[in-house]
């Protein structure tokens, strides 16, 4: 056996070949990313033995010397998160399609650098005497952060084979070319995961819903002038639908987009279960998104009386998302207690959106007021108003959950897409392509 080259099985190995071949190559980037292919040249290197008996089974190595596409100018690959695939091609005493398969080993690859790609191995059992000609043919890159994203590269020309094994029928002698078909190991993937996003579409929002589909203000608030008593016994209060231009940054640069956000509140003795609620959507996916990986969450900021912020969030999926299939964004909840008597208000305010292991914030270019409530003081409630004598920025009171504020290391983690065109544009979260339409809310 030869350590780091062509290997013999079964018997012992003629010394290793290796050549290098070069060919025109085109890449198709994923088609969410909407960027065009890209045209370039492939340049590889095939070790095998250059003898070999009928009945072995020898190990290939293909090197990649340069591969046609560079990593897009984009975003930073992190260390081990690209894993190469392909098929090499075998001709003359057989004929076969050899899956040839990389380790998930690179180094870090800043964006618009030369992609380095680890060796690929495949084995070859060899089932009839003559010459086998190696020819390398379309190979697969495959970065797993922040998403599973594929692409695809092919020969855009005829290639020169780069390699040939000698095969003997065991006496040592070569025999002529015959069409016998091999046992080839290990063979690729029946699917790849698909699509990451590369940027973020922009568009332009569309109508703002009539009063009668967003249920407006008629009894969607409480104004009255009591401190927590003068709402005459009502428990559910409805807000009005607002309209939220929020700011998002996101891997190639900052993203500003418009969604619908309701928030509604349940009284419960001096709290307030509050709901926060995106209206009707219809969302498909480019790619498989696992169960359990997508959690969204928004801080509700205070005002009037009140002051700071009350955390709400929602489940995470409950089950996988196909690639092409519609997700629903769950309902946001939370307890608001209040931390001062008088009259408070509710607004939207920064919406975090954790997936696969990132973060993405998206914070508010303005607010508008969803909700008025009449609220009474309660003990370790928000952070209440001057009167009060609260601190405007502490509000870890107000918040249902431990913990606190999320985390916001957008920046930090290399941050997924998230909400990009809403109303009539498109939401990215990860992989998922979230398009608001107006109308009734889905739970």
């Amino acid at each position: 056996m030869l350590g780091g080259a062509g290997v013999l099985l079964g018997v012992a190995a003629a010394p290793a070949q290796a050549a290098e071949v070069a060919y025109a190559t085109e890449c198709i980037p994923p088609a969410i990313s909407g960027l065009p292919p890209v045209q370039g040249t492939t340049k590889v290197e095939i070790t095998a033995p250059a003898e070999a008996k009928v009945g072995d089974e020898v190990e290939i190595v293909w090197k990649f010397v340069q591969a046609a596409s560079k990593n897009p100018n984009i975003l930073d690959l992190e260390a081990n998160t690209v894993q190469p695939t392909g098929t090499l091609k075998a001709a003359g005493a057989q004929t076969a399609d050899i899956a040839m398969q990389g380790p998930r080993e690179n180094p870090p690859i800043p964006k618009n650098t030369d992609m380095k790609l680890s060796d690929m191995k495949g084995k070859l059992k060899l089932t009839a005497p003559g010459e086998v000609s190696l020819t390398p043919g379309a190979y697969n890159i495959n970065v797993n952060k922040p998403i599973s994203t594929d692409t695809k590269c092919s020969p855009k020309e005829t290639v020169k084979p780069a390699a040939t094994i000698k095969v003997t029928d065991g006496s040592g002698s070569s025999g002529g070319t015959t069409g016998g078909q091999p046992t080839v190991v290990p063979t690729l993937p029946t699917s790849l995961p698909t699509g990451v996003p590369t940027s973020v579409p922009t568009g332009t929002a569309g109508p703002t819903p009539s009063e009668s589909e967003t249920g407006g203000d008629d009894g969607g608030t409480s104004t009255g002038g009591g401190t927590g008593g003068g709402d005459g016994g009502q428990t559910d209060f409805t807000g009005k639908e607002v309209q939220v231009p929020y700011e998002c940054k996101t891997p190639i640069g900052d993203k500003e987009a418009t969604s619908p956000v309701q928030i509604n509140a349940k009284k419960d003795g001096g709290s307030f279960g509050l709901t926060v609620q995106f209206k009707k959507s219809v969302m498909d996916s480019p790619a498989d998104i696992p169960k359990d990986s997508v959690k969204p969450s928004m801080e509700v900021a205070l005002g009037g009386a009140d002051k700071g912020t009350v955390h709400v969030e929602g489940p995470t999926n409950a089950e996988p998302i196909k690639s092409g299939d519609p997700i629903e964004i769950p309902d946001l909840k939370g307890t608001y207690k209040p931390g001062a008597s008088g009259e408070s208000t509710l607004s939207p305010g920064v919406l975090t959106i954790e997936a696969l292991g990132t973060t993405t914030t998206c914070t508010p270019a303005k607010t508008e007021v969803s909700l008025t409530l009449d609220t009474s003081e309660q003990a370790s409630g928000a952070s209440g108003g001057g009167s009060a004598g609260g601190s405007a920025g502490g509000s870890a009171g107000g918040s249902s959950t431990d913990g606190g504020l999320a985390a916001t290391g957008a920046e930090d983690q290399g941050s997924l897409k998230a909400l990009g065109l809403v109303a009539g544009t498109a939401l990215l979260l990860g992989g998922a392509v979230f398009t608001f339409m107006p109308g009734r809310r889905v739970r």
